[in-house]
């Protein structure tokens, strides 16, 4: 039988699926993508391994507009620089 306990997203970057702990959530805040490493921030999500790779990706495939229901261009200076901290 499979353990249900954990809760299991899908990065929006390489669209494999893991389970929250191992994913960075991103939420609209002031027209930019804001990371929610906490997961507490209110409204809608996107989740997204914390690596320069899957942050590319999901860039270059105009993920998060689409997962996050936004229709305006959204700013992603503070998720990069969020992203390339936890990297080095």
């Amino acid at each position: 039988m499979a353990d249900s306990s954990m809760p299991v997203r899908t990065c929006v970057g390489c669209r494999r699926r893991a389970p929250v702990t191992e994913l960075l959530r991103v939420v609209v805040r002031g027209g930019g993508l804001t990371p929610d490493p906490r997961r507490r921030l209110p409204g809608r999500g996107a989740s997204l391994h914390p690596t320069a790779e899957c942050l590319q990706a999901a860039i270059r495939r105009r993920a998060f507009p689409r997962a996050l229901r936004s229709s305006t261009p959204l700013e992603t200076g503070p998720l990069e620089a969020h992203v390339l901290r936890q990297v080095t």
